[in-house]
């Protein structure tokens, strides 16, 4: 099952390219830019992944991000994660950023997306990896530095294709962001929101109705709502899962008690994604492996999922045939390898 999951042609949709930053590359960029870290070394800062919550999460996480300060450092950190996406057979990905965790740093918006842009074409070019890019708003910052972000964004918006919330959910709610997302909207974005990770059922259907967003991100307290559930079924409204980072972040005590198996047999359109790999320890097929093994997931429920991927990604239509095409050809010539 684990040569099985590696070779599997599949999508990631929930992957924030900061929290692909490994403690070797930024003890390497702190180097490069003369960033003092409070850690003396690699071995230091792996010690210090290690988290109650999201915000004690969070809190590393943007000062791990203080050692992108060049645009080369954003090509190299997004360079990184696609050549270890390739080589899991990710085939598509969309790649969330968060332009004020630089900008406020004093980071010109420019430099940030030039960085991760480059990448992304030569990833298509050189790796075979198409992608999108979706900016993020920080949602324990104020909707009013939300919009001037997105206003910054508007000379480069042929090359993002949605807005996103991520951040502290809890005392943040989507509705904060309203009239945000109405103008992301106006201009011709799509729209996604973390919801329902550590914030309750009512922050799904928020964000579904007053951000109107395409798919939700985490999701997983859906299960508390019943009729949330059906809705999402019947919808088919997307929903992003991160399992190594649920456990992480002590959303779930372990991963026997994800609930992730429970969401697809409802025929929510659940997918299986990494968040943030250097920091919870794998990337998507890591996510894949750890959560069929707690859960014994079946290779058809395995397909299930990279099938889902690809269908709540953001490509066009036809697109998303041919790699649905080429799952189900890899998943038959595994199945006539089968002893």
């Amino acid at each position: 099952m684990k040569k099985f999951i590696q070779g599997l042609p599949k999508a990631e949709l929930h992957l924030h390219i900061e929290g692909t930053l490994e403690p070797e590359m930024m003890f390497e960029l702190a180097q490069r830019n003369q960033i003092d870290l409070p850690y003396q070394s690699v071995a230091e800062i792996k010690k210090a992944y290690n988290f109650d919550n999201l915000q004690s999460f969070l809190d590393i996480y943007y000062q791990g991000s203080e050692v992108l300060q060049q645009e080369q450092d954003f090509y190299d950190l997004t360079w990184a994660y696609l050549q270890k996406a390739a080589s899991q057979n990710v085939r598509h990905t969309e790649i969330f950023f968060d332009p004020q965790s630089h900008t406020d740093r004093g980071i010109a918006f420019e430099v940030v997306h030039a960085g991760i842009n480059l990448a992304l074409q030569d990833g298509k070019a050189k790796l075979g990896i198409s992608s999108q890019l979706i900016l993020s708003f920080l949602r324990h910052l104020s909707a009013e530095q939300a919009l001037t972000t997105l206003e910054q964004a508007l000379p480069y918006k042929e090359t993002l294709i949605a807005v996103g919330l991520d951040s502290a959910e809890k005392d943040n709610p989507p509705a904060k962001f309203k009239a945000v997302f109405e103008r992301a909207k106006a201009e011709g974005f799509l729209s996604v929101a973390h919801a329902g990770e550590e914030g309750p059922p009512a922050y799904i259907w928020e964000a579904i109705h007053l951000l109107e967003v395409s798919r939700i991100d985490h999701g997983v307290r859906a299960m508390e709502d019943p009729e949330l559930l059906d809705y999402l079924a019947a919808k088919q409204i997307p929903l992003t899962v991160c399992p190594l980072s649920n456990v992480e972040l002590n959303v779930f005590d372990s991963m026997e008690k994800h609930n992730l198996q429970q969401l697809l047999s409802l025929g929510i359109c659940a997918t299986v994604n990494s968040d943030d790999p250097a920091y919870f320890g794998g990337y998507v097929s890591e996510n894949y492996q750890a959560v069929q093994a707690a859960l014994a997931l079946s290779q058809q429920e395995i397909y299930q999922l990279a099938k889902n991927s690809f269908q709540a990604s953001f490509l066009p239509p036809e697109a998303k045939r041919q790699l649905i095409a080429e799952l189900d050809n890899y998943c038959e010539c595994a199945d006539s390898a089968a002893p």
